[in-house]
């Protein structure tokens, strides 16, 4: 097996997973279902010879479930300059530089308190990881930032946008 097409095996497990974490309502939950996600882009990044998303995607794996129980800025602040310094060392171009802000959104998205905020920003870094993903050439990439895109949407309107029904009617 070739190793673009494991790559694209891997970003179909990730999609499972990321389709799950926005129809959570707490940010554990949501925060458990990136972790996975991370571990399985990274691997599909690394396949694939893009290093600086690769190593930005462990990093993330780390700082996901640090998130889950802090949520400092100055512990943010941190994962931002691992983030920075990666980006640094592995420097290849347009690529390293759009997947660099997709994941600084979401290091900050990780830190912010409540699930509402992390959900508007994630949209922002999922938007970013899209246009990196169309241009690595990763089919099943963009597929699967589509649909976390659209899922995240999803939630976000279920829990915050939609109509409250009355429960006596």
């Amino acid at each position: 097996m070739s190793a673009f097409i494991l790559s694209q095996i891997l970003i179909g497990i990730s999609i499972c997973f990321g389709l799950m974490s926005f129809q959570f309502k707490h940010r554990k939950q949501i925060l458990f279902c990136l972790f996975c996600c991370s571990v399985l882009i990274g691997s599909h990044f690394l396949l694939l010879e893009q290093y600086t998303a690769a190593g930005l995607m462990v990093i993330s794996a780390i700082r996901t479930i640090v998130s889950m129980y802090i949520t400092s800025n100055k512990v943010m602040l941190i994962f931002l300059l691992l983030g920075t310094a990666v980006t640094f060392f592995t420097y290849s171009g347009l690529l390293s530089i759009l997947s660099y802000i997709a994941a600084s959104l979401s290091t900050i998205a990780s830190f912010r308190k409540d699930d509402k905020h992390l959900r508007q920003i994630m949209m922002f870094a999922t938007s970013f990881w899209l246009l990196n993903n169309y241009l690595a050439s990763s089919p099943a990439a963009v597929l699967m930032e589509i649909l976390f895109l659209s899922g995240n949407f999803f939630g976000y309107y279920r829990h915050y946008l939609k109509p409250k029904k009355f429960k006596n009617q």
